[in-house]
């Protein structure tokens, strides 16, 4: 047998899909084989690999994979619903998210806007710019498949100005005689969270929603890129969501930059991804399943779901000896995430403050207005009063500068959650933003 896979059973926002009648331990299993359905909000599951089941719990399905796979895959049924054809393939939001696409797609937006999030906002991550610049016809595909769906009037692909080769390739498509008029681009400035939807929705359509507000509040609908490309497989191709386009990045045996995997089998093992990159070189911090600002810690036996989209190695972490204050961000790392990292850095912390636009909304928190940041100030005199000689932030790109003008004259120390993320590559440390 080749390499076992394991299929988490929650793969997607909602409840986890429970094995079909017929799947058990034993059972011989095709790609694409329906695995389990949710009983409510959640997203079906399928076989990412032909071969045997080997193992049933209450959380994953493992599989033992055959030596050799075949390109071929079991279709899912054929539906005049495109919402019935992107349920059955088990479709969720692939930019981490994860909502269930279907719901989305049910939205009557009667004219509005279906957006198609092509920010890919996170550093280091570059499928999404990497389908779009070399699959530019579908991912257009999706786009007005979903349209139609949402009986929407018009369609924007919104993406960050600096991808000028992937924004050509999109310009291509939308200038032959076959497409349509009411689809565009809008080209987003390079900050981060400019991913976030109500960010996407703001730059797109001139509409700041609140924080408890969805985008259907601006009479529109936000979806992921890849999530748009899926789309377009579920109709066109009857084919079911079985793998995950990702990147790959940090301390590796064939060096920092980011490699671009697609078409990974979900269940695929972290530590199977970093060895075809040579391995972990040395000495390493963590393992991100994700960005380097919303992801999370991972081991080398964790593996790739609906909703990974990065792996990255990282350096070791630097160590903190002086008091530590925590100032937490909507956009970024939660009060845990930074816990944790002040954990691993050995450092104490004394005082933990939220971003001043941070709101709490159902249990978590959202920004008033992500990436437009009116200062820091007060919390950061606030945490110096408590006893904090070094910060831990995890703020957007906006916010973290303002930390920037008043923590260094405090003779304050700034660390970033994404910093030993980033020294890993080489990459420039999230800090002042550059002048224009």
């Amino acid at each position: 047998m080749g390499k076992r896979v394991r299929l988490m059973l929650k793969q997607s926002i909602g409840v986890a899909a429970s094995p079909i009648a017929g799947i058990c331990a034993g059972s011989r299993v095709k790609r694409g084989t329906l695995l389990a359905v949710p009983a409510g909000l959640g997203v079906s599951l399928h076989a990412s690999v032909s071969g045997v089941v080997a193992e049933m719990t209450e959380h994953y399905m493992d599989i033992d994979a055959d030596d050799a796979q075949s390109a071929e895959y079991e279709p899912i049924a054929k539906s005049d619903s495109i919402v019935e054809m992107v349920k059955a393939a088990g479709l969720c939001g692939l930019g981490g998210a994860g909502f269930p696409t279907y719901v989305k797609l049910g939205t009557d937006l009667k004219g509005g806007v279906l957006i198609v999030n092509s920010a890919e906002c996170e550093p280091l991550l570059h499928h999404n710019i990497e389908q779009l610049t070399k699959e530019p016809k579908k991912i257009y595909r999706g786009l007005t498949l979903a349209m139609q769906a949402t009986h929407a009037r018009s369609g924007i692909l919104a993406i960050k100005s600096k991808n000028t080769e992937a924004i050509e390739a999109f310009r291509a498509v939308l200038n032959t005689g076959d497409a349509v008029e009411n689809v565009k681009i809008h080209e987003l400035p390079d900050l981060y969270p400019m991913g976030e939807e109500r960010a996407v929705v703001r730059e797109a359509l001139g509409e700041l929603l609140a924080v408890d507000q969805l985008p259907a509040a601006a009479n529109a609908v936000v979806i992921n890129l890849e999530t748009a490309a899926r789309i377009a497989e579920a109709v066109d191709d009857r084919k079911p969501v079985i793998s995950k386009n990702l990147t790959v990045a940090g301390k590796l045996g064939q060096g920092p930059e980011s490699r671009v995997f697609m078409d990974v089998p979900l269940g695929t093992r972290l530590s199977d991804l970093i060895e075809t990159c040579g391995g972990i070189e040395g000495s390493y911090g963590e393992i991100i399943m994700g960005g380097p600002f919303t992801g999370v810690s991972a081991s080398l036996d964790g593996v790739v779901c609906k909703t990974t989209g990065g792996v990255i190695v990282t350096q070791e972490f630097l160590h903190e000896k002086r008091p530590l204050g925590l100032l937490v961000c909507a956009c970024g790392g939660n009060e845990a995430r930074l816990r944790e990292l002040a954990g691993k850095m050995d450092a104490r912390v004394v005082s933990v403050r939220r971003c001043k636009q941070a709101q709490e909304v159902k249990g978590a928190l959202k920004c008033e207005n992500p990436g437009n940041c009116p200062g820091q100030a007060e919390k950061i005199m606030e945490l110096k009063k408590e006893g904090a000689q070094a910060l831990l932030v995890s703020n957007c790109s906006d916010c973290t500068n303002t930390v920037m003008c008043v923590a260094p004259k405090l003779k304050m120390a700034v660390y970033h959650a994404t910093d030993h993320a980033m020294r890993a590559v080489g990459h420039s440390l999230v800090r002042r933003l550059p002048i224009a």
